[in-house]
């Protein structure tokens, strides 16, 4: 979040040289190097040219929204942000009491001698 609101309030310069309709060199902060060919005087088009853009930061921030919202939401938030860090508690395992130990061996089918059947 700080460095959002570090992005949003910096100004910069994006310096750019074009020479021949290309890119050469794109600069942050500072000024563009040149493609080493000298504009002349007398020609008016030129083969080489230099942009400048400005992007503008925010000069005021709105340091807090809570007091635009409604009492209602003003609960909502607060006990949505209490009961969340909860949701992300791992379950406790439950303890399996007869995890070691080994079902016993079938000798005879029970329900085959004393002949019971569920219908």
């Amino acid at each position: 979040m700080t460095l959002l609101v570090l992005v949003s309030t910096v100004s910069f310069t994006v310096d750019k040289h074009y020479c021949l309709g290309r890119v050469i060199d794109t600069a942050l902060f500072a000024h563009a190097e040149g493609c080493g060919m000298e504009m002349e005087a007398n020609d008016k088009e030129g083969c080489c040219k230099n942009t400048q853009e400005v992007v503008e930061g925010q000069d005021e921030l709105k340091m807090s929204v809570w007091e635009d919202l409604d009492f209602p939401s003003q609960q909502f938030l607060v006990a949505y942000t209490y009961t969340l860090p909860s949701r992300f508690e791992p379950l406790a395992k439950k303890a399996v009491p007869f995890q070691n130990y080994k079902p016993p061996l079938l000798v005879v089918d029970i329900q085959l001698l004393d002949a019971v059947f569920l219908i």
